[in-house]
């Protein structure tokens, strides 16, 4: 048997409703106990994640040894490895998720942990692998940058030019991922010595910044020489789904006292990601092996075979 883990602290003000409702609907196949832990340890990670990374990740481990077969857990996982640059961990998870969820919501991400790795050929192919039409425009723009980062990494400025030059690149209207596509592409035009053009677009780029800061529920903003007329579109929340997790309890009683000590059966489909990506994980072995070793633990944990 292997000795159990310590997690890290949770502050007792930390509850399960800090977690977001969709995200803790994807945590209805645990036991009801277990289900309020990794939530709370899912809350821990986006309250530390922008300002102490590493302590984030330590909560995003406690949850994937709890819960590895949830789709939002191993996406958390792979966001915190990203920030503390274990980009070979990240690509595991991220490739996990991809597989659990079937979303490439994660692409740009994907993409950006290859360069990490030090392979913008592989990031590119991820890239061109995925329908773009079929993307969210913040996922789409998300993954422009990423591409457009890729191709710098070659060497390929013209190229990384071309990669951001989207439907989303409009200077007079302005979107939640507007900044950042304008400040990459006055980077890159910059890079190509066009100094007027690179001022332009990171003046737009400053212009939506402020605009947008106005009202975060702005969905769309114009904006026409400084002149910012805002549109808000109806928005609503995902509904709490209050459905009774109690039928989970009695599968799962032992769970989250034997989560640790259940790690004899392993996780196939995780341990072929594992394989697959053998060659990236030498720089990260600790992590990588705790994940997949944890991964088996969830099958006591969670009381439901992975769909």
């Amino acid at each position: 048997m292997r000795e159990r883990v310590p997690e890290p602290p949770l502050p007792e003000e930390i509850t399960p409703k800090d977690l977001h409702p969709a995200a803790r609907n994807e945590l209805k196949t645990l036991s009801k106990e277990n289900a309020e832990q990794v939530a709370r340890h899912l809350a821990m990670v986006a309250r530390l994640i922008d300002d102490e990374p590493a302590r984030a990740h330590e909560h995003a481990l406690a949850a994937s040894r709890r819960a590895g077969r949830i789709a939002v857990v191993r996406e958390t996982l792979a966001i915190t490895a990203y920030a503390t640059e274990d980009f070979a961990l990240a690509l595991r998870e991220l490739r996990t998720y991809r597989r659990i969820s079937g979303k490439d919501d994660q692409i740009a991400l994907i993409v950006d942990s290859e360069r990490g790795v030090g392979r913008p050929d592989r990031a590119l192919e991820e890239g061109r692998g995925v329908d773009r039409a079929a993307l969210t425009p913040d996922v789409r723009v998300a993954l422009a940058i990423a591409m457009s980062g890729a191709r710098l990494d070659r060497g390929e400025t013209e190229l990384a030019l071309g990669e951001l030059e989207i439907p989303e690149l409009n200077p007079d209207r302005a979107f939640e991922w507007s900044p950042a596509l304008f400040s990459a592409y006055a980077a890159v035009l910059e890079d190509l010595g066009r100094a007027d053009e690179s001022a332009f677009w990171n003046q737009r780029a400053e212009v939506a910044t402020s605009a947008l800061g106005l009202d975060g529920q702005f969905d769309e903003i114009f904006v026409e020489d400084g002149l910012v007329e805002d549109f808000d579109d109806d928005f609503e929340e995902p509904a709490d789904d209050a459905a009774d997790d109690t039928a989970d309890d009695a599968a799962d009683a032992a769970d989250a006292a034997d989560a640790a000590d259940a790690a004899d059966a392993a996780d196939a489909a995780d341990a072929a990601d594992g394989t697959a990506d053998a060659a990236d994980t030498a720089s990260s072995d600790d992590n990588a092996e705790r994940v997949a070793s944890d991964d088996s633990v969830s099958d006591e944990t969670e009381g439901e075979p992975e769909r």
